[in-house]
């Protein structure tokens, strides 16, 4: 049996895996582990594999910014700094129709900057806002919607976990993907706005305007919303300007924003141990899951399945931007089954090849990497709101329980069309996301 058939019968195990509710990364292993001894022909190779398969990966310093960045943001959530950032932008934007939707979108936003996760930006947000939008009135779609879709805005502002995990498997610079991802996340956010100010002049009714603050209430808000900014600020400049590095500004940041929780009175003793808890739980879940998919990607380049697809799709004769238009598609599909992180691991070993070979606007290698990492992370944006997984409508439907699931989707099918025109945007414009990098130079 070639190497390539190999290669897809470990996809089709891995599948199996999954739809028998394997964990991933343990779907992964396992698949990668049985290829491997198959391809090798003895059990004897794989064990010597496994002796260093570990240790080289987490001995990898880069990945130590995954729970500094995970532990900023529990900060943030346990300590309330999440309420000060709606209310911040509430109550410069809360009076106009529609307006505390946006504003929950704009705390999406905000709170994504020290985060770095979609499903805990949703589910935070999703307890600040919701009793707000019920208290004026939303409809349960536009609600619901806006929630789901703003989370997503977690992974698109910087810093991001998936993005970091793009850096790691590529042996690209976190600096520069931050740098990338600035501008197609504010365009997420200013494209959701839109969406939401569409929705209300059409329907007045699912959006009604809330209270107009006074500007001595909007200077308090602004005073207590300072120091989280100015953390991002810190933290972000920081490493654009190489003051510090990933690791050095993650830290950082995750020892301000305890400061600051503890000091705004936010967080106790038990948010601080359910801070570290919910750090170690989710950066041990992702370990895993990297630990799975270097075993799957090992057997991969064994089989050379990787090589010889981007070989193949050299050689087809099809055009460039129909290669990434299958990708996007596969990208789409597969985020109505797989979360973003195993989206990630499981597709850049093989899509990565198959685009660096490829010809795009001329584009250089490392402007190639960039680019297709921010397109491939908004891609697997759309799955986090895509039916029927779409983890942060479900996480939004919990919270609102009176609200069927059925309007929920529908809440974020508008949004979902806005997503739609901002990757149709980057494909035919790079510079959406290589402009900041290609301005400030290399980090």
């Amino acid at each position: 049996m070639s190497g390539m058939s190999v290669g897809f019968i470990m996809f089709a195990a891995l599948l199996a895996l999954m739809v028998i509710r394997i964990p991933i990364g343990i779907s992964m292993f396992v698949a990668g582990a049985g290829g491997y001894a198959w391809l090798t022909g003895s059990w004897a190779p794989l064990m010597a594999s496994l002796k260093n398969l570990a240790y080289a990966r987490l001995s990898n310093y880069d990945l130590v910014v995954i729970p500094l960045f995970l532990l900023m943001g529990q900060f943030a959530t346990h300590g309330g700094l999440s309420r000060s950032l709606f209310r911040f932008v509430s109550a410069f934007i809360g009076h106009r129709r529609g307006g505390v939707a946006m504003a929950a979108v704009g705390a999406c936003a905000g709170f994504g900057a020290i985060c770095g996760s979609s499903l805990a930006t949703a589910a935070t947000m999703g307890q600040v806002v919701l009793p707000e939008l019920r208290r004026y009135g939303y409809a349960g779609s536009l609600a619901t919607g806006t929630l789901a879709a703003g989370g997503t805005l977690g992974i698109m502002i910087p810093p991001s976990v998936p993005l970091i995990i793009y850096a790691i498997l590529t042996q690209e610079s976190i600096g520069k993907l931050f740098m990338a991802a600035v501008i197609p996340g504010l365009l997420a956010m200013i494209g959701y706005m839109i969406v939401i100010q569409i929705i209300v002049r059409r329907h007045p009714e699912m959006g009604p305007a809330g209270a107009r603050t006074a500007w001595p209430e909007r200077i308090r808000a602004l005073i207590q919303v300072g120091p989280v900014l100015a953390v991002f600020v810190i933290v972000i400049v920081g490493i654009y300007a190489g003051w510090a590095t990933p690791t050095e500004a993650a830290a950082i940041g995750a020892a301000a924003c305890g400061v600051i929780a503890v000091a705004s009175g936010g967080l106790r003793w038990k948010g601080l141990l359910e801070s570290v808890l919910g750090t170690a739980q989710a950066t041990a879940m992702i370990y895993l899951v990297l630990l799975g998919a270097d075993m799957l990607n090992v057997a991969l380049a064994l089989s050379q399945l990787p090589a010889g697809l981007a070989s193949w799709v050299q050689h087809s004769g099809l055009s460039p931007f129909l290669v990434i238009v299958a990708i996007l598609l596969v990208y789409i599909f597969l985020g109505c089954v797989m979360d973003s992180l195993a989206m990630i691991l499981l597709t850049i070993p093989i899509f990565y090849p198959m685009v660096m070979g490829l010809d795009f606007y001329g584009m250089g290698h490392d402007d190639k990497s960039i680019w297709f990492g921010i397109l491939a992370l908004m891609v697997v944006e759309i799955g986090l709101v895509h039916p029927p997984v779409g983890m942060n409508v479900y996480i939004i439907n919990r919270l609102a329980k009176d609200v069927p699931l059925t309007e929920t989707f529908k809440g974020v099918l508008p949004f979902l069309a806005s997503d739609f025109i901002r990757i149709a945007a980057l494909v035919l414009f790079p510079s959406l996301a290589l402009v900041l990098v290609r301005t400030f130079g290399a980090l």
